[in-house]
């Protein structure tokens, strides 16, 4: 016999993040039959909704239509009872962030950002203050050239690099606890590095994003923010090579390539966060509901962007000591993005990867089980 272990204080706790609207379910699964990314073997969110009243966590966290759902809120926008079944998968996996969180304080940290957001947002940026402080001093050149006069590109490296091997130890050790989960649901067959390059080629072009309904623009608003996060990447690592591989001086010629591909993406950036912060505005019905979990991420994301497109501009228009305290500030909010990655909305690209090639697989070892169920259909008793 299975052994069903409700937690009560689990669904206290996805209903302070925005799952309120859930005890309105009653179950008439209508969110299931105009889901269009549903499939019709594993339809969602109609389980996770009743999963979710009981305050079956451990039924949850095991589940990959928890990820496989990208709140495109056709199932809000229809809900007969106004049960808002978009915004309950949110919440759930808000939580699931926080469960599989390694070390699980940062993951609890992130997941109550409408109050330690000061902490979060503060202290990455009290660090580089007082780093600056007892080392070069924060006094800035009386003639800006380049933000290096004010903050050697030595601790830059040190900062974030450090910052990366953190980031990348949390990543793997939350990834490897939810893929190994999931297989506790349903066997998997096939190739890991095979079934993820399909999967990340529909990240690429959020295809799956398309087939949504009542919140389609968000598709693209998450589009522009990814492509110009990768390219912010992207150009960091190259102006590491031009520094020091290829000897360029500093700062790089607004015409030069590698600078053209950072202007680009901070315009992807501007772009990304313009058309998702549109979108929130909007009909809430539509957008869905926001917590502080999902406020204190894109908040950051634009205090990223937007300071950082201040700081470019500042090196020519703004006096240097306002200049340079932006370039502070952009370092701490930067510095604030790498360090909750593993545990803000930035998670949502680990776990939805996973679930998606879990997916794949696990229909891939479905197969054979209904090809033999096919030629050899079960006899029929005889009266």
């Amino acid at each position: 016999m299975a052994t069903v272990t409700p937690s009560a204080e689990f669904r206290r706790a996805l209903e302070r993040h925005g799952g309120a609207s859930l005890g309105r379910c009653y179950q008439c699964a209508t969110c299931s039959s105009v889901c269009k990314l549903a499939s019709p073997e594993a339809p969602f969110p109609r389980r996770q909704m009743l999963w979710a009243q009981w305050g079956l966590v451990e039924e949850l966290e095991r589940d990959p239509s928890v990820w496989l759902c990208h709140q495109c809120n056709d199932c809000t926008v229809r809900c007969p009872r106004d049960a808002k079944p978009g915004d309950v998968m949110q919440a759930a996996r808000s939580l699931m962030v926080e469960r599989m969180a390694t070390p699980r304080f940062m993951g609890t940290l992130v997941n109550r950002a409408a109050v330690t957001w000061p902490i979060l947002l503060g202290l990455p940026i009290l660090f580089w203050a007082l780093l600056l402080n007892y080392t070069v001093g924060l006094n800035a050149p009386g003639d800006l050239h380049a933000y290096e006069q004010f903050v050697p590109h030595r601790f830059i490296y040190g900062v974030y690099f450090a910052a990366t091997a953190f980031i990348l130890f949390a990543v793997v050790t939350s990834g490897m606890k939810f893929w190994r989960l999931l297989g506790e649901r349903s066997p998997r067959a096939g190739s890991f590095l095979g079934n993820l390059m399909p999967v990340l080629g529909e990240i690429a072009t959020h295809k799956r994003f398309g087939k949504c309904g009542a919140a389609s623009g968000r598709r693209w608003g998450h589009f522009f923010l990814l492509w110009g996060f990768v390219g912010a990447a992207v150009t960091s690592a190259l102006l590491i090579l031009a520094m020091y591989g290829m000897n360029e001086a500093m700062p790089l010629a607004q015409k030069h390539p590698f600078k053209l591909l950072g202007n680009l993406s901070a315009i992807f950036l501007v772009l990304g966060v313009v058309m998702l912060l549109v979108n929130r505005l909007g009909d809430p019905e539509r957008a869905g509901g926001s917590s502080g979990f999902d406020v204190f991420f894109l908040g950051v994301v634009f205090l990223v962007v937007f300071s950082g497109v201040f700081v470019e501009v500042g090196r020519y228009l703004f006096d240097p000591g306002l200049a340079c305290w932006l370039y502070l500030i952009h370092l701490g909010s930067v510095l604030c993005l790498f360090l909750t990655f593993p545990y803000s909305k930035f998670a949502h690209l680990i776990y939805r990867t996973l679930a998606m090639v879990h997916e794949r697989m696990a229909q891939a070892a479905a197969q054979p089980a209904a090809e033999k169920s096919r030629r050899d259909p079960v006899p029929q008793e005889s009266d």
